[in-house]
């Protein structure tokens, strides 16, 4: 052997810095069971230091779970997403839905409030049109009464008892008289009646009639009796000639019923007069007009 010389060993040191140091090897500890004894080996398996290259196994598993958290968290966001939309689309319709209901409520609100606003307006205005017309009452004004016949004699009523009889028949004449303003009036009477002594002895019917506003006329009523029996009460007034010779009071009672049309069936005020006439019938003014300007009495 000889000694180095300084170059071979200056290349030797070279040549060892060069090359790369030698990786400590690892070693894995795994149990091993031998029986009902277990013991641990060791098994001299080398295994690569951190500093090498990771195993193909490890390094694709890593991939293949970084795609599955990839993968499973884009099929998360796809499912909020989706459950986003149909979110959306629920409160969407549900709004549409609302909408719809809230209009339609709407316009059943707003047809009720105009019926009951057009019948309370209505019921208004026929209420007012009801107060304006109740002081328009018509006016009615008894004239005169004339006797066209006049006759007492004996006589025997439908049972066949003895009395006195009276017939007459006389026409009375009034002015009626419409004071509305924007209504017509329809206008009847209770039957007319002529009594004497509290009986009844003559009657008579007014035709009805229709009376236009701010308008009158002059009506003629026909009251007539035929045969009627007196009993005791008309000693007084039987003479030999059958006209009686002394005044006759008469008493004269009826009643007019006006109805007057305001607004058709709807508004219809009605006005109720009675009228009573007291009067004195002269035997010597027969065919001659009664007044009875100042001899009637307006109820």
């Amino acid at each position: 052997m000889h000694a180095k010389t300084d170059s071979e060993v200056t290349s030797l040191d070279a040549s060892s810095t060069t090359r790369s140091p030698r990786r400590p090897a690892y070693y894995v500890q795994s149990p091993s069971h031998d029986g009902e004894k277990t013991t641990t080996s060791l098994h001299s398996t080398p295994v690569l230091s951190p500093m090498g290259s990771p195993p193909h196994s490890h390094s694709s598993s890593s991939r293949f779970s970084g795609s599955r958290k990839i993968n499973n968290h884009r099929n998360n966001n796809n499912n909020k997403t989706s459950s986003w939309k149909d979110i959306d689309v629920i409160e969407e319709e549900g709004l549409l839905q609302s909408e719809h209901n809230h209009h339609t409520l709407s316009r059943r609100c707003y047809f009720l409030a105009f019926v009951l606003g057009f019948f309370f307006l209505f019921s208004l205005f026929s209420l007012i049109l009801w107060g304006a017309s109740r002081p328009m009452k018509p006016n009615i004004f008894v004239k005169s009464i004339s006797f066209d016949h006049l006759r007492v004699q004996a006589g025997s009523d439908a049972t066949g008892v003895a009395t006195d009889m009276i017939t007459l028949n006389s026409t009375l004449k009034f002015t009626y008289r419409n004071t509305g303003t924007f209504f017509g009036v329809h206008v009847t009477s209770t039957p007319l009646d002529l009594s004497y002594s509290e009986i009844v002895i003559a009657t008579g019917n007014m035709n009805k009639f229709h009376q236009s506003r701010k308008s009158q006329r002059l009506v003629s009523v026909t009251v007539m009796g035929n045969k009627i029996p007196l009993y005791g009460s008309g000693a007084s007034l039987s003479s030999s000639t059958g006209m009686p010779t002394v005044p006759v009071p008469l008493k004269l009672s009826f009643e007019i019923r006006s109805r007057a049309s305001v607004l058709g069936k709807l508004v219809r005020p009605k006005y109720y007069k009675t009228i009573q006439c007291s009067i004195n019938l002269d035997p010597k003014k027969i065919n001659v007009p009664i007044s009875l300007k100042n001899s009637c009495t307006y109820g």
